[in-house]
């Protein structure tokens, strides 16, 4: 099976972590998809918590079921979900090295 987006053990413990204290509803998960893609910027990423719907390519990294929508995995294959806590900033970041 495919898994286009691979998640960092650092993302993952901060992932499972608002999973388990933000009240998210039993059989969500992560969502990763893409937004924007038009004009100079290039397109952005966006995570959020979701259920499966029809169409979702459904997997698991570090243990989290990701959904990612069919149509979109050609714009995140390679992308790493990372994230970032150092005194002067702190969330999720994205590495794509497909992406200039």
């Amino acid at each position: 099976m495919i898994e286009p987006v691979s998640i960092s053990e650092k993302a993952a413990k901060e992932i499972k972590y608002l999973m388990e204290n933000k009240n998210i509803p039993e059989g969500y998960g992560l969502r990763i998809g893409v937004k924007g893609g038009s004009g100079c910027g290039g397109i952005g990423y966006m995570l959020g918590f979701d259920k499966p719907k029809e169409g979702d390519l459904t997997y698991l990294a570090q243990g989290i079921s990701v959904h990612v929508e069919k149509r979109q995995t050609m714009y995140l294959v390679g992308l790493q979900v990372d994230f970032y806590d150092e005194a002067d900033e702190r969330g999720f970041t994205f590495i794509n090295p497909e992406q200039p």
